[in-house]
């Protein structure tokens, strides 16, 4: 592994491969489904093949899963009672959709007023008593997808008026000034019904469910959109699951979008006349997990020390236009991100003195650890955990990388009650819909997050919680940014649960003429406005 680093100026040595070059050997479009092989580039058409790097999960309940795939679908369906575009130069901004302002009335209490005249997809109403179901359902503890800090109770003041109360989950009501925007709103009559709700998605969105024909979600222009009527008759949401035939498939016209391009496809299709390319910085931040609640790295010295054996420049190096520098627990577009004075850098020399005040000096006495990553999800995650594997070795930690297909990543990475979590240190990206830092925060470092801890690396240290509880509860909207700043993200890079490596950027290309997409930070696309032009 120390071959990778080239000595004295410390620079990670890439073999860029042209990605165009070998594509022959990839199979071609054998992959990609039948029905869109057969239109050629230059046909003009009036609707959007979007290929998806995940397959959608087929249960349209938005409060039953965490799938990204599955998110970036509903976030053409259903609407929200506003959209947060999550700018770096302004995370704070709220864009209002159903509803039309919201107020913090007291310290329980946050009111809505309602957009009138809006319809879901089958022609019932929108209104308060939607938001009722909506909000009280989802934040139900026992939900798959519960983004919420805790139980609400929804008071219909009036038809398009709804008050949200949250003393049951004894939480501020502040809290839901971002998260608000972060839920699909569902009609109440699916809600009361949850077998309707899982068989098909019915929202106010800018398109509604037709089929699902195999992997491909079919979606129809809905003629009542509160926007009016998208320009666009349809959008096809198929999966592709091997990045070179999503290429293929775009430079043949089989598809209008790609996502999750690697760095070397964005770079080789920037020279394509008929191919544009969109840069977004993300949500999502990549993360080494440690395992806190397993030895040896239930000791925050040795985490720490492992910390200081990570160059991450090194790391976003390697991605290229994939990464953006972060030095932070919460990505740029989020609520109170600052780069952190006290976030680890690379020092050797205090990774020594950490690995003896730990008592294993040099890594002398260290078992074997296993470093968990996936292939062919996030980008290079193969590539720098080789290098990250061989920082930490030359620092003498006794680290195996394990290169894991996604599907058996997946099933290891989760802290689960009675097994011993896989692992001392696990890759692990973490991407939200929302501005609001808890959504991050909460999840992955407090206590009461899963069964042993934090979801991933289950930490449960009492001064971690007490920090994530106090700006919680601040109402405060200035006081609260300043807390995140000053006293929770500093004691999460004092104690370091994990060692957030980069900010993800998300990489799409483009047929060439489609214009009018807004491409959001957590993945979504919107296409209310999108057409082609010549």
């Amino acid at each position: 592994m120390s071959s990778l680093l080239m000595p004295g100026k410390r620079r990670f040595r890439t073999n860029r491969r042209r990605v165009l070059g070998g594509m022959a050997a990839a199979g071609g479009l054998a992959a990609f489904p039948a029905p869109y092989i057969k239109r050629a580039w230059g046909q003009a058409r009036n609707h959007m093949v979007f290929a998806s790097a995940e397959p959608v999960t087929g249960n349209w309940d938005p409060t039953s899963h965490t799938t990204l795939a599955q998110i970036n679908l509903e976030g053409f369906v259903f609407g929200k009672l506003f959209q947060t575009p999550m700018r770096p130069e302004n995370p704070d901004e709220l864009v209002f959709e159903l509803a039309t302002s919201q107020e913090v009335l007291d310290l329980h209490t946050i009111e809505y007023k309602l957009r009138d005249g809006v319809t879901f997809h089958n022609g019932a109403p929108f209104g308060a008593e939607d938001v009722k179901a909506t909000f009280e359902y989802a934040s139900q503890p026992g939900r798959p997808a519960a983004w919420y800090p805790g139980p609400v109770e929804v008071e219909v003041v009036d038809r398009l008026t709804a008050r949200v109360h949250t003393e049951i989950g004894d939480f501020p009501a502040s809290a839901f000034y971002f998260l608000a925007g972060f839920l699909p709103i569902m009609s109440k009559d699916d809600v009361a019904d949850p077998t309707v709700l899982q068989e098909r998605p019915n929202g106010t969105g800018p398109f509604k469910f037709v089929e699902q024909r195999g992997n491909t979600t079919v979606l129809a222009a809905f003629d009542g959109f509160m926007h009016g009527r998208p320009i666009l008759d349809e959008v096809h949401f198929a999966y592709v699951g091997d990045a070179t035939t999503r290429v293929l498939a775009l430079l043949s016209g089989e598809v209008d979008v790609v996502e999750r391009l690697e760095p070397e496809q964005y770079e080789t299709l920037a020279g394509e006349s008929g191919v544009a390319l969109s840069r977004t910085i993300s949500t999502e931040n990549k993360y080494l997990h440690f395992r806190c609640n397993k030895a040896p790295f239930d000791d925050p010295r040795l985490r720490m020390a492992a910390c200081h054996a990570i160059d991450r420049e090194l790391v976003t190096e390697i991605l290229g236009v994939a990464g953006h520098a972060s030095s932070n627990y919460i990505s740029p577009v989020k609520f109170g991100y600052i780069d952190l004075p006290n976030y680890p850098s690379y020092d050797p020399a205090r990774c020594q003195e950490l690995l003896a005040e730990a008592g294993f000096p040099g890594g002398q006495g260290l078992p074997t650890l296993e470093y968990l990553t996936s292939d062919g999800f996030y980008p290079k995650t193969k590539e720098y955990g080789e290098v990250i594997t061989a920082l930490l070795q030359e620092q003498g930690f006794p680290v195996e990388l394990t290169v894991m297909e996604t599907a058996a990543w997946l099933e290891r990475i989760y802290q689960r009650e009675g097994q011993e979590p896989y692992g001392h240190l696990v890759d692990v990206g973490w991407s939200t819909g929302s501005p609001e830092p808890d959504l991050v925060l909460r999840p992955m470092f407090h206590s009461s997050a899963g069964p042993r801890g934090g979801l991933i690396n289950g930490i449960a240290d009492p001064a971690i919680d007490a920090v994530l509880d106090q700006q919680q509860a601040e109402t405060d909207t200035a006081k609260r940014r300043e807390l995140i700043q000053t006293v929770a993200t500093p004691k999460l890079a004092e104690l370091v649960p994990s060692f957030s490596l980069f900010t993800s950027v998300l990489l799409h290309g483009r047929r060439a003429g489609l214009e009018g997409l807004h491409f959001y930070p957590n993945g979504p696309i919107d296409a209310s406005k999108a057409e082609y032009k010549a």
